[in-house]
């Protein structure tokens, strides 16, 4: 299911750059072309005064006239070598008062475009340099490629959000689905071995072997219940957190094989009401534990830390085992994966699913050092 999802970022994101690299050379060419023509309108510009000032037969006038007029976009600045402003053209007339303002133009215009110098022979060899801007055409060309840019990336964004969307929305119906089944599966047995189990108790000599069998009915019916409140919207109801956790803690501490020491830090937090739905929430702890469990290899310790502060409870669980390596962290909560030999990869997945989903909570990895142990972290709102 992730793959697909994977191909199409991919593929969405060849397509963005194709586009916009395309657009970046064909604009870039577009802004050269435009940069060559409006040149060339100033160097026309530049001699047909340079003609108004020679031809004194007037004959003229009307072409070097037309030529001036026409140009109403191209902001020109002349100087004479030393600096001094002499004359300026299609700039803000307002602003143009300003010789400050001026003078910055000068400075942006010589940045952008090498200048064209004219030596006037009337006045004993002065230069005069003329500086030309860019046209809000061409600045339009050149920043097109940022705004199509900014298009396509949203685009990009939406879409991936969309397909995001969905894929978590069928992966949830999935969930939903297979959680509800595996409920109603388990129904159809448990009821029959309940049954014999009342049969089984008329007889005193089964007792025991009742006594056995009644955990076993009993653990069944918790996974049913579990799976049941997964492939539904479970009710959250108030409970003491720190009983919840207790109780999880020693359920666990008597399948703790081996050196394995498990302790129960509340600091000091007799009784914590929290919003959560026991079964659920005591799979969590149980998935946590077994982790843990498996990590330490039959010697360690594995502390539970329980915390609050004005708006959240924080439970931290922390063994001593073998620690995940830093690029398994992130991969820790998906689906299918896992470092065991044996095992589905579907305990952590189905954890966050729980307290993230159900209780919007958090649930992640504080901390972990490969060969020193690591700490999950739950967050509770409070």
């Amino acid at each position: 299911m992730i793959q697909p999802l994977f191909n199409w970022r991919t593929g969405l994101a060849i397509i963005a750059i194709a586009i916009v690299s395309g657009t970046i050379f064909y604009s870039q060419y577009l802004a050269g072309k435009i940069a060559m023509d409006e040149r060339q309108r100033v160097e026309q510009w530049v001699e047909a005064g340079k003609l108004l000032i020679h031809d004194s037969t007037g004959i003229s006038d009307k072409l070097v006239s037309i030529i001036i007029a026409e140009n109403k976009t191209i902001p020109i600045i002349v100087t004479d070598e030393n600096g001094r402003i002499l004359d300026h053209v299609n700039l803000d007339s307002a602003l143009a008062q300003d010789k400050g303002y001026v003078q910055q133009k000068v400075k942006e215009f010589r940045s952008q475009n090498q200048p064209i110098e004219w030596v006037n022979p009337l006045k004993s060899g002065e230069k005069n340099i003329y500086y030309y801007g860019h046209t809000s055409l061409l600045n339009q060309v050149r920043n097109y490629p940022l705004v199509q840019l900014l298009i396509v990336s949203l685009f990009i964004i939406i879409t991936i959000t969309a397909l995001t969307t969905s894929f978590r929305s069928s992966q949830n119906q999935v969930w939903a689905g297979m959680a509800k089944e595996t409920a109603h599966q388990l129904g159809t047995p448990l009821s029959s071995i309940q049954g014999w189990v009342e049969m089984l108790k008329e007889n005193p000599d089964n007792e025991k072997i009742v006594q056995e069998m009644e955990k076993d009915v009993n653990r069944l019916k918790l996974v049913s219940d579990r799976f049941g409140k997964i492939g539904s919207s479970p009710q959250l109801e108030p409970h003491d957190i720190v009983t919840q956790v207790a109780s999880m803690v020693e359920y666990m501490r008597k399948r703790a094989a081996g050196k394995v020491q498990l302790v129960f830090n509340t600091n000091n937090i007799e009784k914590l009401n929290v919003k959560i739905s026991p079964p659920l929430f005591d799979w969590v702890i149980e998935n946590l534990l077994k982790n843990a469990l498996d990590a330490m290899e039959g010697k360690g310790n594995i502390t539970i830390y329980l915390q609050q502060n004005a708006t959240s409870v924080i439970i931290d669980i922390t063994d001593t085992g073998k620690g995940i390596a830093r690029q398994n962290i992130r991969k820790v909560f998906k689906p299918g994966f896992t470092t065991k030999k044996r095992g589905w990869g579907l305990g952590l997945s189905l954890s966050k699913r729980i307290i993230e989903q159900y209780h919007k909570g958090q649930l992640f990895v504080k901390d972990s050092e490969v060969g020193k142990g690591t700490t999950f972290r739950i967050v509770l709102i409070k």
